[in-house]
């Protein structure tokens, strides 16, 4: 079963079913004993009475200290759940047939992740079955695909129009701010980098240029300034990279299509892959989906 979202009392939940055909008390090994764990969760898990502790293997794209965590409820074999710094993660095993339901839960702390987190607890969820089963897991190697999906799927690349203009957020992974402007400004110094700007915009002046978390210009109309094109990039240490853009002054399904269509192209740079040309056909069809809104 593929990953659902649900909003409850305000905070965004992942959940995921996964059928195995061993016992429930089999499962709940797999699920909770740290020695398991390594088989299948993300971080080495380590567990002193209510505490938890979380380190990532040298491969992982963040800091080795993953982080702490405490139990919250630990009934066996039926529910264990834990948290891991501001997210909840919660297991329950039904016995069914001739074997069990696995219900997992993530109560994440921010919406925005969702497109990498829905993929990866796939991965994780996928690997903790092989290993039940006994059989050898080949984790993925591509992953942009696997995250443009999901964020297609739960409208994390939709941009709003509101008062001051179009306003988009979008996650950007795990990448260093260096690496990220890097990309956006392509080594440009005077004047507005190419990557900066959709085809449908005539920039003008910069107007402030602070390497690597914020690159702000103006935008003509008629030859005339009518406004700033901002790109804001923030890292929060284990929860990730992020960007705003926002484009003053700007409205209507035009101006959002147009940015939506960008944003994509420049998420898809940030991971290593360039796509060209501009598409325009992607573009017209969401143009049509934000006049629907």
């Amino acid at each position: 079963m593929d990953a659902e979202l649900r909003m409850i009392e305000g905070k965004p939940v992942l959940r995921f079913e996964r059928r195995l055909r061993h016992s429930p008390e089999k499962v709940w090994r797999v699920v909770t004993e740290p020695a398991e764990m390594k088989h299948w969760f993300p971080a080495e898990v380590e567990i002193d009475g209510q505490k938890m502790r979380f380190t990532f293997p040298e491969a992982a794209p963040v800091d080795a200290d993953g982080g702490e965590g405490e139990l919250l409820e630990s009934d066996p074999p039926k529910v264990f759940a834990f948290r891991w710094i501001n997210d909840v993660l919660r297991f329950e095993i039904l016995p069914d047939e001739d074997g069990c339901l696995l219900v997992f839960t993530a109560v994440v702390t921010t919406k925005l992740t969702i497109g990498r987190d829905a993929p990866g607890w796939t991965t994780c969820l996928d690997a903790l079955v092989a290993h039940a089963d006994g059989t050898e897991f080949e984790p993925p190697t591509e992953w942009l695909s696997r995250i443009e999906h999901y964020v297609a799927k739960f409208g994390l690349d939709e941009g709003t129009d509101e008062a001051a203009g179009v306003r988009f957020v979008r996650d950007l992974v795990w990448k260093p701010l260096d690496d990220v402007w890097n990309v956006l400004t392509e080594g440009t110094e005077d004047g507005v980098p190419a990557r900066a700007a959709h085809p449908g915009i005539q920039p003008g002046e910069v107007t402030r240029s602070e390497a690597p978390r914020l690159l702000e210009y103006e935008w003509l109309q008629d030859g005339a300034p009518k406004g700033v094109v901002r790109w804001e990039f923030d890292h929060v240490p284990l929860q990730g990279t992020t960007v705003t853009l926002v484009q003053e002054n700007a409205h209507g399904p035009e101006a959002l299509a147009a940015w939506h269509v960008h944003l994509e192209l420049f998420f898809a740079a940030t991971q290593g892959e360039i796509r060209c040309p501009w598409p325009a056909e992607r573009e017209e069809e969401l143009v049509k989906r934000y006049a629907e809104r």
